[in-house]
């Protein structure tokens, strides 16, 4: 019998039969197996091209090099449940310890992490969530209504909370961007100094710089009126501001958003665009440390666990198994260049 084969079926053996039970009925399965040092922890971010995920990699990478494990870091190459899933799949039989993941679709890809789970893989996901009964924990940037309300107030602040404004999403199944827009939506509805602003459509770039781009523009022509674009995705922020700009339109139509700082620099120091963000490398160093204290059982995933993240401190896992890394920034002029991505 080969290395993996034994492995593999010694993960199965090691499924109890009150985990298969749970699993069976749907109830949280969670890999129960303690591993006695440093793991393997598998990375499948959203898509291969997104510099948001290269920069949280070296984040992971710094926290690999302090306590030990290694890393397999496997992309797609379109933002896909299909393709992550292939990916989680590949990740089982090569047999790493642990899976993170940012989800491209939230209940799309539970059923194979269920299956993970249920041959000893523990599963966390960062940046986006999947379906709370498929992983352990999600390592959230901040509280997801804390993010959408920065954005919506970061534009309402540039367009004098008055006038037509559009959101330039990723894709329709993206769990975090659509946490983010409801909770905008709800605000509008409720809270009335968004009371003369309208949300005239929510369109999305489907993780391309150029249908974001093309997009962008599609907006501006068919809203004459159009005051500002909210856009929640690290590669549309930077294609939207390029192509107001590339157009004559940067400061004329207001942004704001989620993006790296660094490529949007220029627009962020002339006023035309607010961005929301923190310090993307963190996402990955938290994680990383959060996927090794579980697979070797040095907390719980659940609420109330505390857990020491390297020169991050110590973090506890709230409600639903959520860690939050820290409340968001908006960069502005005088901050800027405190960003490092």
């Amino acid at each position: 019998m080969s290395l993996f084969s034994f492995r593999t079926a010694s993960r199965m053996a090691c499924l109890s039969g009150v985990a298969a039970l749970a699993l069976a009925l749907g109830a949280t399965a969670q890999a129960a197996e303690c591993r006695k040092g440093p793991v393997t922890v598998g990375y499948i971010p959203k898509l291969d091209t997104d510099p948001f995920f290269q920069s949280a990699n070296t984040g992971a990478q710094k926290a690999q090099k302090e306590i030990g494990g290694k890393i397999v870091l496997q992309a797609p190459s379109e933002a896909t449940a299909e393709a992550q899933i292939a990916f989680i799949n590949n990740m089982v039989t090569q047999g790493v310890d642990a899976i993170v993941i940012s989800g491209n679709d939230a209940n799309a890809l539970a059923p194979a992490l269920r299956r993970a789970q249920a041959q000893n893989v523990w599963v966390l996901t960062y940046d986006s969530d999947v379906a709370p009964k498929a992983r352990s924990i999600f390592i959230n940037q901040a509280q997801s209504e804390l993010l959408g309300q920065s954005m919506l107030e970061s534009l309402g602040k540039a367009i004098n909370y008055d006038g037509e404004f559009a959101i330039l999403s990723s894709t329709p199944t993206a769990t975090n961007q659509n946490r983010w827009i409801a909770n905008m939506k709800q605000t509008i509805a409720s809270d009335p100094i968004f009371a003369k602003m309208k949300l005239v459509q929510v369109a999305y770039g489907q993780e391309s710089e150029q249908i974001n781009q093309q997009q962008t523009l599609a907006l501006v022509q068919a809203f004459p009126n159009l005051k500002g674009i909210i856009v929640p995705a690290g590669i549309g922020l930077p294609a939207a501001a390029r192509a107001l700009d590339q157009a004559g339109l940067s400061g004329k139509i207001k942004l704001s958003g989620l993006g790296p700082v660094s490529l949007v620099k220029k627009y962020v120091k002339d006023g035309s665009l607010a961005d929301v963000w923190w310090n993307v490398p963190d996402l990955g160093y938290l994680s990383y440390y959060a996927a090794q204290g579980l697979a070797q059982c040095t907390f719980k995933p659940e609420a109330g666990a505390t857990f020491t993240a390297g020169h991050l401190g110590s973090y506890t896992v709230g409600k639903d198994g959520l860690v939050l890394l820290g409340p968001p920034k908006v960069a502005t002029p005088a901050n800027v260049d405190e960003f490092p991505f």
